[in-house]
């Protein structure tokens, strides 16, 4: 298995290396799967980050004529694709796909480890659903 390089549509540069490597490791570790060059690979894995919301409100607690963020949440979006190419037909694919996930302010850091680890449950499973 190839994995391309996901495009990154959004101003976060360290997405495109976070995913890359998430999603290798994913696919190394739980499906046993080798990588190999682009030209050599039986499977092709290939995508694009197309949002990036790091900084969303999601609980609130009142306090002096104001309410203070207590929980806030990372979204993340991205097109991915599994190609078989040998045969040169689609294995699995999914557009708009969107993992989110909380944390305490200011941890925005664990709140995009919960959403990337979302992210490669959704790909695994989808790859695995094809198997």
């Amino acid at each position: 298995m190839a994995i391309l390089p996901f495009d990154n549509q959004t101003p976060e540069p360290s997405l495109t290396q976070e995913v890359n490597d998430a999603v290798r490791e994913a696919l190394e570790s739980r499906l046993g799967l080798r990588l190999a060059g682009e030209a050599n690979a039986d499977a092709l894995v290939r995508g694009r980050v197309v949002r990036y919301e790091p900084d969303l409100p999601l609980a609130y607690q009142a306090g002096l004529g104001q309410a203070n963020v207590t929980r806030r949440e990372v979204q993340l979006t991205v097109d991915v694709e599994i190609l078989d190419q040998r045969e040169g037909k689609t294995i699995w694919q999914r557009q708009g796909l969107t993992v989110k996930g909380d944390y305490l302010p200011p941890q925005e850091a664990e709140g995009r480890k919960i959403a990337l680890q979302k992210l490669v449950n959704d790909i695994v499973d989808g790859a695995q659903s094809q198997w």
